[in-house]
């Protein structure tokens, strides 16, 4: 087995995070053509921030070996 439970719960969580990245990015939908909300710090900066630490976390996920 080249994983062990441990790699796959990193992983779980690592692609759990850049999904809830990506959903935190999903901009309202409005009826106008501008909305000023879409540039709310969820958006830009939160969202942004937690994909990637999902994705950084891929990292240890795929090289971790219990010693």
């Amino acid at each position: 087995m080249v994983f062990k439970k441990v790699n796959y719960i990193l992983l779980a969580v690592s692609i759990a995070l850049i999904v809830l990245g990506f959903v935190l990015m999903l901009g309202v939908r409005s009826a106008e053509t501008y909305n000023p909300a879409i540039y709310s710090s969820r958006y830009i900066t939160i969202g942004p921030m937690i994909s990637f630490f999902g994705f950084l976390l891929v990292i240890p996920a795929l090289i971790y070996r219990k010693k």
